[in-house]
């Protein structure tokens, strides 16, 4: 195979500010990183025909617990507190490693197919050490770039939330980080997934923290999802505990939705970045996703599926949802208010930029990825523009925005490897789906077995 390649004659949506749109352009792709971008390029290269196809970074999902594909569609109806008792303290339980295994394997090929190229994998179901290398063996196997984020047990919701004392294995993270994380140059990087105060007590927040420091990792955690947890003032408790400041790891807060005016200042002032899951936020009762909120506080939010138990799992559905939402919150409050519709309203344009650059700054891989930027890996998505669905194209951000769903995409390649393409995920389907299925099935019956007896 060659080690170069040319997408020639594709609309061309850079998300570099330098570089801009081309109406019509290539890429060139060396090594599998990207090495010019313009209206013409000649090469002696393998050439990918991109007429009709607008050409995008590929999509960055900033939190996903990935070992739920074996479950999905379980909750459909679920609110935030049915989530922790119909999920957590009834399925992840019984998750052996090849169920974790399974679910990774649907769940990153999933996220491929629907042009998500980079992942947080939201890991909190490592009830043995089985559990964290059967998860990066999947995700190791299908080339996906991801943030493996390791977190805690789910053998009970007693014993792992609610004021926890259990802190995550700091033995077995230091495993994990030295087997399969020797360089962070690789696809696979590693970052901790802790619960946070108000869902454990604060020796366990500070030991976890600290370990984070040790090992160098970025951290991701859950904070005010909903009004119970926006009581806790999560983030106002990590400052008082002397967790926010110069050496403060790199931290994403997921959700965020009831922070206060202080804790939003907290966040930005500590250099925190802010992930967003707009359809889980809105459906389940998180709160209104805060979007323009973060922007408000110079943050750059991102966007992410969360669970697929309760929720869809590509990226349109997760733009939409947030696009929707915010416009319809500021919509009702101008209208309650008697003033105008301000200037500062989301954009289709700023929802693309969420979904791709901005999720790559949050994941801590923007100098690697996000947007179509000679020397950055060649992550790479084309939507199909001719379908029904798409065409005519008056613009091309509103056609991948507004109009595209999984079935337009065409073409994705992850580090200029190709992963889909004429709409064909190159990866075998039929085992991953055979995979899943079978360990949904040991799952409902192992929950069964457990279930008291009438």
């Amino acid at each position: 195979m060659s080690e170069r390649k040319l997408l020639r004659g594709g609309q061309v949506l850079t998300m570099d500010p330098e570089l801009g749109d081309l109406a019509q352009g290539d890429v060139l792709i060396e090594n599998g990183k990207i090495a010019a971008v313009d209206r013409e390029i000649s090469a002696d290269a393998e050439v990918l025909d991109m007429t009709g196809r607008i050409v995008i970074p590929g999509f960055v999902d900033t939190h996903r617990h990935t070992w739920e594909a074996s479950i999905r569609g379980c909750a459909p109806d679920a609110t935030l507190d049915d989530y922790f008792t119909e999920v957590l303290d009834t399925f992840a339980p019984v998750y052996r490693p090849e169920d974790v295994y399974a679910g990774n394997l649907a769940g990153s090929l999933e996220c491929l197919n629907a042009g998500i190229t980079t992942l947080v994998d939201w890991s909190h179901i490592n009830n043995t050490p089985e559990h964290p290398d059967a998860a990066l063996q999947a995700l190791r196997e299908t080339g996906i770039r991801a943030q493996y984020a390791y977190g805690s047990a789910n053998t009970s919701l007693a014993d792992y939330w609610y004021d926890s004392k259990i802190a995550i294995p700091a033995d077995d993270v230091r495993r994990v980080r030295a087997a399969y994380f020797s360089s962070d140059d690789g696809l696979l990087t590693m970052g901790l997934a802790t619960r946070g105060p108000g869902f454990c007590i604060s020796d366990v927040v500070i030991s976890e923290w600290r370990l984070a420091r040790e090992l160098d990792l970025p951290i991701t955690v859950h904070v005010a999802m909903g009004r119970v947890a926006g009581r806790f003032g999560m983030v106002k408790q990590l400052h008082d505990l002397g967790l926010l400041g110069p050496d403060t790891p790199p931290t994403t807060y997921v959700h965020s939705c009831y922070l206060s005016d202080e804790e939003w200042r907290m966040v930005a002032d500590s250099g925190g970045t802010i992930s967003v899951a707009p359809q889980v936020e809105t459906q389940m009762g998180h709160g209104w996703p805060p979007v323009m909120k973060a922007i408000e506080y110079g943050l750059r939010p991102s966007l992410s599926i969360d669970v697929v138990t309760t929720a869809p799992g590509d990226m349109f559905t997760q733009i939409r949802s947030a696009f929707g939402a915010e416009r319809a919150r500021v919509n009702a409050e101008c209208w309650q208010a008697d003033t105008p519709i301000p200037d500062t309203m989301l954009t289709a344009r700023r929802m693309l930029r969420l979904a791709t650059l901005d999720g790559a700054h949050v994941a801590g891989l923007g100098d690697r990825t996000g947007s179509l930027t000679p020397g950055k890996q060649a992550d790479v998505v084309a939507i199909d523009a001719t379908a029904l669905n798409v065409a005519p194209v008056h613009d091309p951000v509103a056609a991948v925005t507004l109009s595209a769903d999984v079935s337009n995409v065409d073409t994705v390649l992850v580090a200029g490897e190709v992963k889909k393409r004429d709409g064909r995920l190159l990866a075998d389907t039929a085992r991953a789906r055979r995979l899943v299925e079978e360990s949904r099935d040991r799952l409902l019956a192992a929950v069964a077995s457990r279930a008291p007896r009438q």
